[in-house]
């Protein structure tokens, strides 16, 4: 992707954490004063969905920055505040979406959430619904100056919701700084990395038809232990990609691998939402789109291995 194109997608995904953040929490709260379960279902799956739109929309947002670097007008400033406001909104996002899969996966056990889920999803669905309405409040003041209210308005949601060490210059200059950082980073990302695949595998090869005398139910239980592993993946994922933000948003090796990680994260959607796919027994075959489905999730985690592996040798971003 050009770099134009990049941007174009960015103003085109914008909308879609915010917007999409009170509409799930909208559905998730009907569904509490309603006490249906295909609500509630539903709502966690627009959460999760939002959570996964949400990393290219902050990533791509690298883009827009770069492209309105000198333009008159245009305050330096309040897009570093964008930045910042954006990251820790980003942050809240992914643990809404982390909390929502949970709840999904957890209805297959039972056929309501526990109280702990809930309170946490609402806890913090609504404290990421200020924190998206506030990065795109200032999103929004960077073209349009004639919106603030004076001096002080760009200094007013500093501080707590954003923080000056969510910054890309000091993130980047602490990693610089401490040889340490980026191996650690390291080393937890390929321990996440190792977690996340090997609960993928087992998992879509039973549905292949290997180990048929296993039951699925036991797999389900593992699941959690592949999404904490794409947890620990997502965080010193971002710390690289913020460390390094415009080399990696222009190197087509990156945009491949978040394409394949968006992909599986629908695929991961769909077979948590689908609870035919749980109630095989020893000695039953998937059926034949399933297996199609748990292929994909194979090739999918592969390319996503491939293409981080390929980000230093593939274009001339590094």
């Amino acid at each position: 992707m050009r770099p134009s194109d990049l941007v174009h997608l960015h103003l085109l995904l914008n909308h879609f954490p915010t917007v999409g953040m009170i509409v799930g929490f909208g559905v998730f709260l009907l569904a509490l004063v309603k006490k249906s379960v295909d609500l509630r279902r539903g709502g966690l799956a627009v959460l999760f969905v939002i959570a996964l739109l949400s990393l290219p929309t902050y990533m791509t947002g690298y883009s827009a920055q770069k492209s309105l670097k000198g333009m008159p007008g245009v305050s330096q400033g309040v897009i570093d505040l964008h930045q910042r406001s954006a990251l820790m909104a980003l942050i809240f996002m992914e643990a809404t979406g982390v909390a929502a899969w949970y709840g999904l996966w957890y209805s297959r056990r039972r056929a309501w959430s526990h109280r702990g889920n809930t309170a946490l999803v609402l806890l913090v669905g609504a404290l990421t619904i200020g924190l998206m309405s506030s990065a795109a409040n200032v999103g929004g003041e960077i073209r349009h100056p004639e919106i603030l209210s004076g001096p002080e308005a760009i200094p007013a949601t500093e501080g707590l919701l954003a923080p000056h060490w969510l910054a890309s210059d000091f993130i980047t200059k602490y990693q610089y700084s401490h040889p340490w950082a980026w191996k650690t980073l390291e080393t937890i990302h390929f321990m996440g990395l190792c977690l996340l695949f090997g609960v993928v595998l087992v998992g879509n090869m039973r549905l292949l038809g290997w180990m048929r005398n296993a039951p699925l139910e036991g797999f389900h239980r593992m699941l959690p232990w592949g999404i904490w592993g794409f947890v620990a993946n997502a965080v010193t994922g971002m710390m690289f990609f913020i460390g390094q933000a415009f080399q990696y948003i222009e190197n087509p090796a990156f945009h491949w691998k978040m394409l394949c990680i968006l992909l599986a994260g629908g695929n991961v959607l769909y077979l948590t939402w689908h609870d035919e796919v749980w109630d095989l027994g020893p000695g039953d075959a998937a059926p034949a789109f399933v297996k199609v489905l748990a292929a994909s999730q194979i090739v999918l985690w592969v390319g996503v291995i491939y293409f981080g592996r390929m980000l230093p040798y593939l274009g001339d971003a590094f």
